[in-house]
């Protein structure tokens, strides 16, 4: 019998976690090529080089409280390399003022009025301390925007000084758009389970404080050379074939299998494989789907998409930056002149990551919400010259540069909108009837680091299942070990 050919269309990490997980579960025999539109494999996941620092310029780290990273880059022999943040405070920047981000909060959803004290106005704290006063919320499986919810039970600072810049910092999205059940699943969920309140929902779903004397895990990991190192690592260890550069035009079921057609439309090539796995943005997978998927096809289709970019700064060495991690900007925020900033958001990454510190000082800014593109339209010397007086204007940092990059993520963050999830429901059902079929990516369970991770496995499994599954009818032959 002929080895059995697999695709994985997207050199993501999702792309490249279903790989190497094909490869685990296909055995060494087995085909597996990687097809990449651009010339570099990664995705969101890029390291580049600032003032001689490997420096990441997409994602920045992996949350390492859940398993699918963490253990990934054990599997991988990585587990030396990752570092944890230090312990500097992350802060926001909202009504005029930089105060540190209160704990004890559900992406910035108060368990408690006494967390909030700092943040809020007395009339703010007034809303929080009436909330459970409130007719008791009744979702009844329903979804709803996190802005609505939260102005209509606690008034608009908590939306306004806290979620909003919390979740524009991870999904670059407005809490009018974004949905509750897919950016606060804890929160709905204890509001399913009868919590009645915004307050004792965020209490509930708030882990308690440890005993005295005994230290928390840390939040989140990174590798210490970069996440490229992840990216190069699962290519080597998947064993794919990759191929850079090239689009993937079509894709046709066959009578036993797939094709795809790859390159460029005037002398396009034929890849014929067994089964797929499409680890792609929505825009791609609604185009690759519209005949062979065509529900899932429209699913894709209604995701919107929101684009940024990352200014890296890497500044003399020794230069003084405020003793946080960072700052997050409110939206519509204004420096005391009435000037508004430009960015959504600043790392100070020599204070965040211990292996960062004693060389340039490195400062990330990031620019850009869901509706923002307006900011992202000027050229590279424009972003970092607004994104330096934004630093300057936050904090006094006047620093010229001894080395900058621009990094520019177009449509690059899917927005988790009212529905999603049930959004995805669709795109997985109208796929799963499709034999040898299977996708992956940011655009569904969550756009960090584990859940990419989680559907890249999945997907490899799916496809795994149905490929060896004539193998195992005629030999009587279990799946590769995993």
């Amino acid at each position: 019998m002929s080895a059995t050919r697999v695709a994985v269309v997207g050199g993501g990490l999702s792309g490249l976690a279903a790989a190497h997980r094909l490869r685990r579960l296909l055995g060494p025999d087995a085909g597996i090529t990687v097809v990449e539109q651009a010339d570099r494999l990664g995705g969101k996941l890029r390291t580049v080089e600032v003032a001689g620092v490997a420096y990441d310029v997409g994602a920045e780290a992996f949350l390492h409280r859940r398993p699918e990273a963490a253990d990934l880059v054990a599997e991988l022999g990585l587990a030396d390399r990752v570092v944890h943040p230090t312990k500097a405070a992350a802060s926001v920047h909202a009504a005029g003022d930089t105060r540190p981000i209160p704990p004890r909060t559900l992406m910035g959803v108060p368990g408690s009025v006494d967390t909030v004290r700092g943040v809020l106005s007395p009339e703010g704290l007034r809303r929080v301390a009436a909330e459970p006063d409130l007719p008791p919320i009744r979702l009844a499986g329903a979804d709803v925007p996190v802005g609505a919810l939260l102005r209509e039970r606690f008034g608009p600072e908590v939306d306004a000084r806290l979620v909003g810049p919390l979740l524009g910092g991870v999904y670059a999205g407005r809490t009018d758009v974004l949905g509750l059940r897919a950016t606060m699943p804890q929160l709905a969920a204890a509001l399913d389970a009868g919590a009645g309140s915004l307050l004792a929902a965020a209490a509930s779903a708030v882990p308690p404080p440890p005993p005295p004397g005994v230290t928390r895990p840390p939040v989140f990991g990174t590798l210490s050379d970069g996440l490229s190192t992840l990216v190069a690592r699962l290519a080597q260890a998947s064993g794919a074939a990759i191929r850079l550069g090239l689009p993937v035009r079509a894709l046709t079921r066959l009578d036993r299998g797939w094709r795809l057609e790859i390159g460029s439309a005037a002398a396009p090539e034929h890849l014929d494989v067994d089964g797929v796995v499409l680890a792609v943005p929505a825009p791609a997978a609604r185009r690759l789907l519209a005949d062979v998927a065509p529900a899932a096809s429209r699913r894709y289709a209604e995701v919107e998409l929101a684009s940024m970019a990352v200014v890296a700064l890497a500044l003399p060495p020794g230069t003084a930056l405020p003793e946080r991690s960072g700052v997050l900007l409110a939206e519509g925020e204004r420096d005391a002149d009435g000037v508004p900033f430009t960015a959504k958001a600043f790392t100070f990454s020599s204070r965040k990551w211990a292996h960062l510190a004693g060389g340039p000082v490195l400062v990330r800014g990031s620019v850009g919400r869901h509706g923002e593109t307006h900011l992202l339209q000027r050229d590279d010397d424009e972003l970092v010259a607004a994104v330096r007086d934004d630093l300057r204007r936050l904090t006094g940092v006047t620093a010229e540069p001894i080395d900058t990059a621009v990094t520019r993520w177009g449509g690059g963050l899917p927005q988790y909108g009212v529905g999603h999830l049930d959004l995805v429901r669709g795109i997985e059902d109208a796929v799963a009837e499709v034999p040898g079929l299977a996708v992956a990516g940011a655009t569904l369970h969550g756009v960090g680091l584990p859940a990419c991770v989680a559907t890249g496995h999945a997907a490899a499994a799916r496809v795994a299942a149905h490929v060896l599954g004539p193998v195992r009818r005629v030999r009587g032959l279990d799946p590769w070990p995993a």
